[in-house]
Parts: structure tokens; sequence; C-alpha cells
């Protein structure tokens, strides 16, 4: 039970952590690769690649460095496979110290729950920012076509109808997205290969099918701006379809805090009353009357 303890005092100061770095960086704009990072970023990540010098190496061996690398691309989160591999052993080390100086003595037990927890919150960290700039691009993505639709209809470019969008729409994860798209077309990717890329890197099926149906119009020669008008009712009609998903799923997920939350309380306010009399014997005497 002391275990147990100290497992979840641990547990509970990451999230603690973890919702605090969510605070410091929330709002935060991409930074594409030709702007200058902020001094204490370099400092943060210079400092995060001098602690353990040899994690590049070992996950280039175990090949793991590339699988890494695309999830913090996706996330968005500006650290190399060894940098991010470095911090959860940073994380790993501190829990454990912590651990150790709670419970004052060396318990190989609570060593290891506080090297698992550190092991597995940043990767929780990450999947959480993967999932959540998903669901914002998904949303985004429809209004964001007829923009783009709009423009071309007016008679821009791609290109420059990507640049206009960029330039009057606020800064949210779509327009980062097209950002970073734009950015490698300028320094000499084809257009095509940028957005195919864009589509490996997050794997969203209606970003997948928004690159596919471009790369075709392109290919085949077909307008552009017809190409737009069917992609802003399709992406429309799989964003409704993932509402009704998440819909659906809500009585599911509610089972839980009503079967451990909500009935036990009723059964207590109900039956206390009469497991109280029925143990005083009051019913009985009300019976014999």
């Amino acid at each position: 039970m002391l275990i147990l303890v100290y497992v979840l005092i641990i547990g509970a100061a990451g999230l603690i952590l973890m919702g605090i770095s969510n605070a410091f960086s929330k709002g935060t704009k991409l930074r594409l690769p030709q702007e200058t990072a902020p001094q204490k970023r370099i400092r943060l990540r210079s400092s995060l690649s001098l602690i353990f010098p040899f994690s590049a190496m070992l996950l280039e061996k175990l090949k793991l460095d590339v699988k890494i690398k695309n999830r913090l691309d996706a996330s968005h989160i500006k650290l190399t496979s060894a940098e991010f591999f470095n911090l959860k052993i940073l994380l790993m080390l501190l829990l454990s110290g912590l651990s150790f100086f709670f419970i004052a003595k060396l318990d190989p037990l609570v060593i290891l729950g506080a090297l698992a927890i550190g092991y597995i919150l940043p990767e929780f960290w990450l999947n959480r920012k993967i999932s959540k700039r998903k669901y914002a691009i998904a949303r985004l993505l429809p209004e964001t076509v007829d923009l783009l639709g709009l423009c071309v209809e007016a008679g821009l470019d791609f290109t420059t109808s990507m640049k206009w969008v960029i330039e009057k729409v606020p800064t949210n994860p779509m327009i980062e997205e097209l950002s970073f798209v734009l950015e490698e077309i300028k320094w000499g990717k084809s257009r095509t290969q940028a957005l195919r890329d864009m589509a490996k890197r997050l794997n969203i099926p209606e970003i997948s099918s928004f690159v596919q149906t471009l790369v075709q119009a392109e290919r085949m020669g077909s307008p552009v701006a017809e190409a737009f008008n069917i992609l802003s009712e399709d992406t429309r009609l799989q964003r409704f379809n993932r509402g009704e998903r998440i819909a659906m799923q809500a009585p599911i997920k509610i089972l839980i805090p009503l079967i451990f939350c909500i009935l036990p309380v009723i059964a207590i306010i109900i039956g206390g009353p009469i497991f109280l009399q029925f143990m005083q014997g009051g019913i009985f005497k009300g019976i014999g009357r």
C-alpha cells in the first residue's frame, strides 16, 4: 500500500510538470526552419544533447531514430530523436531520486515504478500532443479548403493561394502545416512532393485524401477549382462522420463514471437508511406492530 502511495505521488508530480509545460507552450507559433530559435531553447536542446552523448548512436543502431523523429515532426516538437530520448532518461533518473528521497531507503519496486513512470510520461505527452494536433487539423481542413478554392477561382495559382491564406488567416495548426509546405516549395522541392511529405508526416485520412485529390488533378490536367469544390464537400462529410463517431462513443464512456461514481452514491442514499434500520431491528419492529 505504501508503494502504491509513493507511485501515485510521483505520477501526480509528473502530471503537474506536464500541465506547467502545456501552459507555457500554449499558443506558441511554429518556428519554420528559416527562423532563429530563442536562445533559451537552444541552450536547453544543447544541454539535452550533451547529457548522454551516446544516445544518437544507440537509437541509430536500434533503428528507432527515424520513428521517433517522425512522431516529433507530427507534433512539431523541436527536438531531435536523441534529445527526446535523453529527456526520458533524465526524467527517469529524476523520479528515481525523488522516490529515494521520499522513502529514505532503496526499495527496488519503488525504483522500478519511478523508472517506468519516467519512461512513459514523455510518451504520453507526445501522443497527447499528436492527437490534439491531428484533431485540430481535421476540424480546420474544410474551411481552409474553401479559402484555397476561392483564391484559385479568383485567378491565383495554388502556391499564391496558399501564401494568401497563410497571411490572412490567424495562425492555427493547419496554417502552420501549409506554411511548412510553402517553405519547402521555396527551397526547391516540387509541390507534389511537398504535399505528399505533409500527408506522410501527419498521417490523417482527411489530409491524405486532400493531397491525393490535388496530385491527381495536377497529373490529369483537370481544373484545380473543381477539385477544391469536391474536396470541400468530402472534408465536411468526413468531419460530420467523425462527429457522429464521437457522439456514439459518449454512452459507452459515460458508463465508467456512472457505475463507479454515481450509482454507489445513489445506492448509499437510498439503501443506507434501510440498512441502518435493518441493523437496529427497526424494520421487524414496524412489521410486528
